[in-house]
């Protein structure tokens, strides 16, 4: 059997871990805080697998710069604190259709794969990426955006409560994870460092024994009945 295809029947690890979601990790950057009339001008997106202990892995990233959509607001604040150069030569920009479509084909992909019901966001501030994605997507007229169009997981939470700190930075050096401060600020590494992040916080609390539950024991008979 290929690695990561599911058995026919029974349900994966991977599917029963989230209540049948796939958590997919998302960053994205932009040309302001206004889903509706700013710019998305960076996505990446960085897909999970389980391993064969149960804990949570990084597959695959997908990234892509984006043209910013016809009538869009950028601020100049935005890209001083991002770096992004739009004028940049190197600065190989896609429309944002092609991108999310190459993004949500993956998701798919391996949604079904591990047998999941939907894919659920996982971001650092999370309903802000939510939030852009999903204004693209209705831009896009896309009508299967894999996401659940609410519900999302939120790193900065998840990290106050496993380090005591919100900002990703800081987070990451609590949980001995490299960061570099000036790579920050792109889509695909701060995707990766979510994501490295993410595991790491999911994979700590099963060691400790929260995930799988403790099975209840059954009750012993009354000797009285």
């Amino acid at each position: 059997m290929d690695k990561g295809t599911p058995d026919k029947g029974a349900p994966t690890p991977f599917s029963e871990r989230f209540r049948g979601f796939m958590p997919v990790i998302i960053d994205v950057e932009t040309g302001g805080f206004n889903p509706r009339t700013d710019a998305l001008l960076e996505i990446a997106a960085v897909t999970l697998d389980m391993d064969e202990n149960g804990d949570l892995v990084i597959d695959s990233t997908y990234s892509f710069h984006l043209d910013p959509f016809e009538g869009a607001n950028i601020e100049q604040s935005a890209l001083d604190f991002t770096g992004i150069d739009l004028n940049s030569e190197s600065r190989i920009a896609v429309p944002e259709s092609l991108a999310l479509a190459d993004i949500f084909q993956a998701i798919r992909r391996k949604v079904k794969q591990y047998e999941c019901t939907r894919a659920i966001m996982v971001a650092h501030n999370a309903h802000f990426d939510l939030s852009f994605v999903n204004a693209a997507s209705e831009r896009c007229d896309i009508k299967r955006n894999p996401f659940h169009p609410f519900s999302c997981f939120d790193t900065a939470t998840l990290a106050g409560l496993a380090y005591g700190h919100t900002v990703l930075a800081r987070a990451c050096q609590l949980a001995n994870i490299e960061f570099s401060n000036r790579e920050a600020h792109s889509a695909a590494y701060d995707a990766q460092k979510t994501a490295e992040l993410f595991c790491r916080i999911v994979n700590r609390w099963k060691h400790m024994g929260g995930w799988p539950l403790p099975q209840a024991s059954e009750p012993e008979e009354s000797d009285t009945l």
